[in-house]
């Protein structure tokens, strides 16, 4: 259209300038011919690059190779500033700062008098650990005994854990037996937080005569409110062989079920109360009621939950 244009202008204009229009119609002309008949002459689009000669080559830009000693670094780049060994003492100091050191801890879960019809009693229950946060030395003591009388039933432990998850710790040792006959265990057990939140104990114990015990205890906290909580608690006590030294049958030994109500006036220190049952089956049972025992004993409790 613009060209028509000026050609009709040319024929209107003076002579001379007729002949400069006709001279820049010529020329453009030209171009477009040599466009399109080499279009490798024209502007490179994006995301083409042009080689040395000017002329276009498709593809996108490529950037040059690492050079063959980039690689050949320190491992972290910090080393390389500030040195390995400087650094390795920064990273120890770091990890120090987010938990992994030794922690000492105990707590006593059940310091207790328990009330029953028959001879009332005491118990306790205290464990603790030395160690960091995948390996600990641990020590458990629990037992009981009625009042005026010898301490019927006690025991200790140690125990070397170490954390196989995120919430289970395995445990290996030993348990040595305080009151009644002398008896010495093996034990491997594991110990962590179940789902819905339940602590779980369970071990297997294995006697210097060769006899095989285990026991598994449960618990689980429920608040009442930010101070009150209540606590359901379950022991079984099994066993491979009849026992009679001890006075275990075969199969079911003890079964003890309980809850507990405490108030924490902070964590460390919580008095509580509750109440406790506990049966003993089978040949178990036989053998209590041969030394004069009751097989099943109802018993308040009130006793104190502390830990350090």
């Amino acid at each position: 259209m613009i060209r028509i244009t000026l050609a009709l202008l040319a024929l209107l204009a003076s002579p001379a300038m007729a002949q400069d229009i006709a001279q820049d119609l010529a020329q453009d002309r030209a171009q477009d011919r040599a466009h399109e008949g080499h279009g490798d002459h024209a502007p490179p689009e994006h995301g083409t690059a042009a080689d040395a000669s000017g002329a276009a080559s498709p593809g996108p830009l490529m950037e040059m190779p690492p050079p063959p000693e980039a690689g050949s670094g320190p491992p972290r780049a910090a080393d390389a500033i500030w040195g390995v060994e400087a650094m390795h003492a920064a990273r120890h100091r770091e990890h120090t700062a987010h938990g992994d050191f030794p922690v000492l801890w105990l707590q006593a879960d059940r310091l207790e008098v328990q009330l029953r019809d028959a001879a009332s009693g005491v118990l306790w229950d205290v464990q603790g650990y030395y160690g960091g946060p995948t390996s600990r030395f641990w020590f458990k003591s629990e037992g009981e005994g009625a009042f005026g009388e010898r301490v019927e039933d006690a025991e200790v432990q140690a125990l070397w854990s170490r954390a196989i998850g995120p919430y289970w710790d395995l445990q290996a040792g030993v348990r040595q037996d305080l009151a009644g006959p002398a008896t010495t265990y093996g034990a491997v057990g594991l110990q962590g937080l179940a789902p819905y939140m339940f602590e779980v104990d369970a071990a297997l114990f294995l006697s210097h005569r060769g006899d095989v015990t285990a026991r598994i205890e449960a618990e689980i906290d429920q608040r009442v409110t930010q101070r009150v909580i209540f606590q359901p608690r379950a022991e079984i006590s099994l066993s491979a062989q009849d026992v009679p030294a001890l006075g275990i049958g075969a199969g079911l030994d003890k079964v003890e079920v309980g809850a507990r109500l405490r108030y924490e006036f902070s964590r460390e220190f919580a008095p509580y109360i509750g109440v406790e049952h506990s049966w003993r089956l089978g040949g178990s049972a036989d053998y209590a009621r041969a030394a004069g025992e009751r097989p099943g004993v109802t018993s308040a409790v009130i006793g104190l939950r502390i830990w350090l």
